[in-house]
């Protein structure tokens, strides 16, 4: 499944990249001085398809943390129903086990043989036969 996801998804994204890369590799200058355009006290040249790219990584960083932070509603509900989970599967433990009678010596019961060493009660087959 690993190598089908590979063959294709991946390499044909790459060689997409691979494209863009030499389609526009020539340099551009990103400013970061909005109030003088001409001469930036703040700028980088870099090819083009680096700015792409890169502003393209910004945004799924920025969208995946935007998704983390609105579900922190959902994640903290779940916390707290698997916690109440817990609390009533060890309830329903505690309650099976005080009312599921103990055989004791005292009590008058027997025990019983052990159960699934075979087909039927103690290792019978469903006409009677030992196993």
């Amino acid at each position: 499944m690993r190598k089908l996801f590979t063959a294709l998804i991946v390499i044909p994204v790459g060689l997409l990249f691979v494209v863009f890369a030499v389609a526009n590799r020539h340099f551009v200058t990103v400013s970061f001085d909005p109030f003088n355009s001409r001469d930036p006290s703040a700028a980088i040249a870099m090819p083009l398809f680096a700015v792409i790219i890169l502003v393209a990584i910004l945004g799924v960083l920025a969208g995946g943390i935007a998704t983390w932070l609105r579900q922190g509603y959902w994640r903290r509900a779940a916390r707290l129903h698997e916690a109440d989970a817990r609390q009533a599967r060890a309830e329903l433990a505690d309650l099976r086990a005080s009312t599921t009678p103990h055989p004791t010596h005292d009590s008058g019961y027997l025990a019983l043989p052990p159960q699934g060493t075979g087909y039927g009660a103690a290792g019978r087959d469903k006409h009677g036969a030992t196993l």
